[in-house]
């Protein structure tokens, strides 16, 4: 019989961040919960300090996002409707980031292996085009590496 417990140790954190470490677009998810439609997400994302996380919203009201800082030093970067940056901090393990419905926000990871405990509610849904913050350029674009440069200037310690 399987248990239903499962126990994520440090062992489990070094493989995810070797995994994220393997993959071109340098982060990696490891969800707990079994399906994209369930009504909470509950996930582990371990980044790479160049991977970059265009800023973005979740228009949902049910779809507040809380991270937990597990590792590494994790960039939060706050943005008004127009794209000017309202906060910006690092944050160190033990720091929780509550970041409410309908706020623009992006993640970048000021060290490699950074990784972030987040929950928010289900169902995945891909972004809608009034969630992409325009006013960034997107992941893949060329211009992707200069801003996720100025997004990591913008962080500094709390």
């Amino acid at each position: 019989m399987t248990s239903p417990i499962r126990i994520l140790d440090s062992a489990f954190l070094d493989r995810l961040s070797a995994a994220a470490a393997a993959v071109p677009r340098r982060r990696k998810n490891y969800n707990l919960h079994a399906a994209s439609d369930y009504p909470c997400h509950r996930f582990f994302n371990a980044m790479c300090a160049n991977t970059y996380v265009p800023p973005h919203r979740h228009r949902d009201p049910r779809k507040d996002e809380t991270v937990v800082v597990l590792r590494g030093r994790l960039g939060v970067v706050i943005f008004d409707a127009a794209g000017t940056v309202a906060t910006a901090a690092a944050v160190r393990p033990g720091a929780i980031v509550d970041v409410p419905h309908d706020t623009y926000h992006s993640w970048c990871a000021l060290e490699d292996g950074t990784i972030i405990f987040e929950a928010k509610s289900g169902p995945y849904l891909p972004l809608a085009p009034e969630e992409k913050g325009t006013f960034a350029p997107p992941e893949g674009d060329p211009r992707a590496p200069a801003y996720l440069a100025w997004l990591k200037s913008l962080c500094t310690e709390q």
